[in-house]
């Protein structure tokens, strides 16, 4: 399809909840908090990871890389969001929006395939102990961390390529909160049935793939860690994997709720709270989860504030 040039505004109009107008102050502290606390929290996770060389091991490199995606993927959307909930004009300009559209669905294929790649780590740590540091050797560490990046960004290039193709004919209201897939090809004034169809062909590749091959992975995990001998291993082996369970329980089943089901009126302002969950909530609670429940981490917190608190009393 090609662009009518009248169909393109210079701005969007993210209506979000402003027919909603005493929701703007709760919605605009939950933003600020679970935003303040993902930029710390992810922070703290890849300063953490890098700083201690205990840590120097194919688990939490990922974990690192799951912690950039999530400042980038919460920064490509919140800070335009508490603005606007402070603003009468709830604008976006059409360059803004494009950048937010892209970047957003390009983290966010990424964490998709990333997360499937954790899951694989943890099956072969679990099943292949011995075989561990052979099998996720260096190199093949960093092929599955650029490739889980290169497909992300591809598929979002595609994506995005082919939503904003779509004639507006002078639409510009987004009934969302940011810039995203579902709710720009509402905005277009011809037939997106075969835009639907392959985003909902994508999305499958993107998000049922990576959740079955997971579950395929923790059935493995689980049927070793039954057969240890150890309690301490079995604990152990529980915990780690069990962290990663949450933010995968997390992230897939709110997005494919959103993706994957069909389109209904009805489920209008259901399917905004999710992709708030997804966007911001998730990566808020994934450095918590990885903390919280993971003896190694929690280590290293102590070793760095103890080395820090020593040079400073030198």
């Amino acid at each position: 399809m090609n662009w009518v040039n009248d169909s393109i505004p210079r701005e969007f109009v993210l209506l979000g909840f402003s027919d909603r107008p005493w929701l703007a102050l709760p919605l605009f502290v939950v933003f600020l908090v679970s935003y303040v606390l993902t930029i710390f929290g992810n922070t703290a996770i890849i300063l953490v990871s890098r700083l201690d060389a205990k840590l120097h091991t194919p688990m939490y490199f990922f974990l690192t890389n799951l912690s950039l995606l999530d400042l980038c993927y919460t920064t490509s959307t919140v800070p335009q969001m508490l603005v606007n909930i402070c603003s009468s004009r709830k604008v976006i300009s059409y360059g803004g929006c494009v950048a937010q559209l892209f970047i957003f669905l390009a983290l966010g294929s990424t964490e998709c395939l990333l997360l499937g790649v954790m899951s694989f780590d943890r099956f072969v740590a679990i099943c292949r102990p011995l075989h561990y540091s052979v099998i996720m050797h260096q190199r093949l560490c960093l092929q599955l961390a650029a490739a889980s990046w290169l497909s992300g960004f591809s598929n979002s290039l595609l994506q995005s390529t082919w939503t904003l193709q779509m004639p507006l004919c002078g639409h510009r209201e987004v009934d969302h909160f940011f810039c995203e897939v579902p709710a720009l090809l509402k905005l277009s004034c011809v037939d997106t049935t075969a835009n639907e169809a392959e985003l909902f062909f994508i999305s499958v590749l993107f998000l049922l793939i990576p959740v079955i091959l997971i579950l395929v992975s923790y059935a493995f995990i689980g049927r070793a860690v039954l057969r240890m001998q150890s309690v301490e291993g079995r604990r152990k082996a529980f915990g780690t994997c069990g962290s990663h369970l949450i933010v995968v329980t997390l992230f897939y089943g709110t997005a494919i709720y959103m993706y994957l089901q069909p389109p209904s009126p009805a489920s209008k302002d259901r399917g905004k709270m999710v992709s708030l969950f997804y966007g911001i909530i998730t990566p808020m609670l994934n450095p918590l989860i990885y903390t919280l429940r993971n003896k190694e981490v929690k280590g290293a917190f102590r070793r760095l504030m103890a080395r820090a608190f020593i040079i400073k009393k030198q």
